[in-house]
């Protein structure tokens, strides 16, 4: 009875979820939107008018040459060619060039501004992708472990030296957070403002949209042929990739825990008569429901047996640490 309840709770919660989950890409798409659209019909606009007056103003010019021309560009750029006066810029597939493609290939950043061209080269980035995705995961996997590790044997030290039960965890969680948003969103802005000519905002931007395996493409380091850069540039900005990704996987499991915490909470709130307990079997958690209190109260009524008292615990994760929940019943 109380596992079909269960079940029940837990369909309907997926079903709240999966409500939500559209509820929130409708209004991403809502505002995008909003913002973006009037300026992507703007860009139409003034594209389709030099069109136009490059055609007014250069007769000899046909339509057809020139839409071949501008296809050919684009084409270009996609492959990391750009025009610079009578020669053109390479570059792009040199040894920096190509490990920083390597590195967003099994990242799964995936820019899209460079990808190969060759059928060869593309299988080969198949066979590379298929066994760099697992590396890197485990690789991840073991950076945020050394730095959950770390945080935890810090805390740990102050709470010997200064005697903070309480406090030290949550102190080095802090200190964790703001060491990893100066190294690895706020500081690295500056960089990309000095190296490619983009405002800290843009640089910003780059950075979550990079950390986070997003990806879209349109800001892209050392892709200004106009700049030089230095041979150290994108070795740097590939270990900031790493290390980068792995604490953000940290911060988002632990916001996810705090979002899975709540949620406990409210079901476990939702009637002043349930809670619920957490049970160990091995190295599986299951959660499963408590009987109703009420029911207790008519057992002792009932069966008028010696009076015992029996604890029901349920352990759940916060922000600051586990916090325990007891339900008595006497029996």
């Amino acid at each position: 009875m109380v596992a079909a309840r269960q079940q029940r709770r837990r369909r309907w919660g997926v079903l709240v979820l999966l409500a939500a989950y559209v509820g929130y890409l409708g209004l991403g798409a809502v505002v995008l939107q909003a913002l973006e659209r009037p300026a992507e019909v703007q860009a139409a606009h003034n594209l389709l008018q030099q069109h136009w007056e490059l055609l007014g103003n250069h007769t000899c010019l046909q339509g057809p040459a020139l839409q071949r021309l501008i296809e050919g560009i684009i084409q270009a750029y996609k492959s990391g060619i750009t025009l610079q006066g009578n020669t053109t810029s390479l570059g792009k597939w040199d040894y920096s060039g190509s490990f920083f493609f390597s590195i967003s290939a099994i990242t799964t950043i995936g820019y899209g501004n460079l990808s190969p061209s060759t059928a060869v080269g593309r299988i080969f980035s198949i066979v590379f992708a298929l066994f760099g995705i697992p590396l890197n995961l485990v690789l991840l996997n073991e950076i945020g472990h050394l730095m959950l590790l770390g945080v935890q044997r810090c805390a740990s030290r102050l709470e010997e030296v200064f005697h903070w039960q309480n406090k030290a965890s949550f102190l080095m969680k802090t200190c964790a957070l703001v060491t990893g948003l100066l190294l690895f969103l706020l500081l690295p802005p500056l960089l990309f403002s000095d190296k490619e000519g983009w405002s800290y905002e843009e640089g910003f931007y780059y950075s979550f949209i990079t950390l986070s395996t997003i990806g879209f493409g349109d800001y892209v380091i050392g892709m200004n042929p106009d700049r030089t850069y230095p041979s150290w540039y994108k070795n740097v900005i590939s270990l900031w990739i790493l290390f980068g990704m792995a604490w953000l996987a940290l911060v988002i499991k632990f916001c996810i825990n705090i979002l899975e915490s709540s949620s406990y909470f409210c079901q476990c709130n939702k009637k002043n008569t349930e809670t619920a307990e957490d049970l160990t079997d091995g190295n599986k958690n299951s959660m499963t429901g408590l009987q109703n209190v009420e029911i207790c109260c008519d057992k002792d009524t009932k069966m008028k047996a010696p009076v015992e008292s029996h604890s029901y615990t349920a352990p759940t994760e916060a922000l600051k640490g586990r916090k325990m929940f007891s339900v008595s019943c006497r029996f």
